[in-house]
């Protein structure tokens, strides 16, 4: 059975996603907050940009070109901090309200948004102890 061809959630293009992840991670690697925590991980930063462009492509195109678990990824590293994914959101608005057009920039803001708020209960989860009950903010 073939899967259904999708429309993509906003029109931008592979090209555009590309340029929004190249710009944002030269940005990153130059942060006084993200930065550290991103050199430290990351020894190829194309490869890097390569996987994660692949998965804003994923959710952006509906592509199946991304392989990975982001979740587990930023759970199993100890210096990143759930308090870090409202500093590396706004980073990104930034970057993105610069580089792309409005009609792309906000919707993909917005879906930012939404998985970071997912990605930072991750941590925060992943790092309570047992038998805690929830954060939920």
């Amino acid at each position: 059975m073939t899967r259904p061809i999708l429309p993509p959630r906003f029109p931008a293009t592979p090209d555009q996603i590309n340029a929004q992840v190249h710009a944002f991670y030269a940005r990153v690697r130059e942060d006084a907050v993200l930065g550290p925590v991103f050199n430290k991980h990351v020894h190829d930063w194309p490869a890097h940009e390569d996987k994660i462009a692949a998965f804003w492509r994923n959710a952006i195109l509906y592509e199946r070109s991304y392989n990975g678990n982001p979740q587990r990824v930023h759970s199993e590293r100890p210096d990143v901090q759930p308090e870090m994914f409202a500093h590396w959101l706004d980073l990104f608005e930034e970057v993105a309200t610069q580089t792309l057009p409005a009609e792309i920039a906000t919707p993909w803001v917005a879906l930012a948004r939404r998985i970071g708020v997912g990605m930072k209960a991750g941590v925060q989860s992943a790092r309570q102890p047992k038998d805690t009950p929830p954060i939920l903010r």
